[in-house]
């Protein structure tokens, strides 16, 4: 049995995301907007309005908008910014991650401060995943708690130069998920839980769960305990119509890695874990390629640096994104919402569109 120290250390082995190579995959000039010139009120909420005009043209052109010194204080008038691209907004249902509204519509990460979050793609373990998010900074740090987003373009260029990005082309992949049952471990303290399936499917009802699952495009089976198991077949990639092309669409975030550094889960062993990633043939995935499939996005990262008030507007098809551990000294705060835009049915990868 570990210890209750050795439970907040990750196992050894690991594969520790290094998220860029130091200099930024794309000048920050490309995509920030600087809003101190602006009034930051009703008026420059107009859609026809010129910030409006300049967050859609960044969009379209880049997919990545990044404003500062926008003065804002609260989440709920940071979401109306980011709504000038955000148009359409999404409910987060069927979401692996354990996720509570902070304010109308604007939903906190959904893990521990501590844990680094792997590079990844929105929603792209079910069948609806979603075309943007919105980041809203509401408390920052003064030199850290970095996001970073990877240029998702070139990373798919680099893997498909990759023996193991062909095998991902050839074979698709399985995201195997375990949700827990709510029930189960009232009154404990939870150990080994990362999110139930309550929580993630909205409702107590065990067969609108599984109904609520397999709509979502998942395979889904109760095991012990009500423990809801469910398993999603797709490309690794997505048909991205703007650029008519195919994308990397996947990571090691779906993996047990997800939980290496995740306090009351990174002890278990790595088959008990929650998630689990294989190839489309349910193969396993060797540490070479987990370590080949981390590398790849780290090689296109780029940070984002926040400060109270800073509006990120992300399109999950170009971009991955993730953060490294945070660990908050006495007396500091870092809290981000995050709003969920349009969500769109899976295709997996287009034939003649490499």
């Amino acid at each position: 049995m570990r210890t209750s120290a050795e439970l907040l250390q990750p196992l050894p082995g690991v594969i520790e995301p290094r998220w860029w190579t130091g200099m930024p995959a794309l000048p920050a000039e490309s995509f920030t907007i600087d809003c101190a010139g602006y009034a930051m009120d009703a008026g420059d909420l107009d859609r026809d309005g010129e910030l409006a005009q300049r967050m859609n043209t960044l969009f379209d052109e880049i997919g990545l908008v990044f404003l500062v010194n926008t003065r804002l204080t609260d989440l709920s008038s940071m979401r109306e910014f980011a709504k000038l691209v955000v148009e359409h907004e999404m409910r987060y249902k069927g979401g692996a991650n354990p996720r509570d509204n902070l304010t109308k519509s604007v939903y906190e990460v959904g893990a521990p401060l501590e844990a680094w979050l792997h590079y990844h793609h929105e929603m792209a373990y079910v069948g609806h995943s979603t075309r943007m998010l919105g980041f809203l900074c509401h408390k920052a740090l003064p030199d850290r708690g970095y996001t970073f987003v990877s240029d998702n373009l070139r990373a798919t260029d680099a893997i498909l130069d990759t023996e193991f990005g062909r095998k991902l082309k050839r074979l698709g992949i399985c995201y195997h998920r375990n949700l827990t049952d709510r029930e189960a471990y009232a009154g404990t303290d939870q150990i080994g839980v990362y999110n139930h399936w309550q929580k993630s499917m909205l409702t107590d009802d065990p067969d609108e769960a599984i109904a609520m699952a397999r709509s979502r495009g998942l395979e889904a089976e109760w095991g012990p305990n009500r423990l809801l198991k469910t398993r999603y077949y797709v490309s690794a990639f997505e048909y991205f119509p703007q650029l008519d092309r195919n994308l990397l669409y996947s990571s090691v975030a779906d993996d047990g890695m997800w939980f290496d550094s995740w306090p009351k889960v990174m002890h278990l062993p790595y088959e008990e874990r929650p998630l689990k990633l294989t190839f489309g043939d349910d193969t396993e995935m060797t540490r070479e390629e987990k370590q080949l499939f981390v590398d790849v996005y780290d090689r296109f990262g780029i940070p984002i640096p926040w400060k109270a008030g800073d509006i990120a507007v992300v399109c999950n098809y170009r971009f991955a994104h993730g953060r490294p551990g945070i660990h908050l000294e006495d007396g500091e705060e870092r809290e981000l919402g995050v709003v969920i835009g349009e969500s769109f049915e899976r295709i997996g990868d287009l034939p003649d569109k490499w």
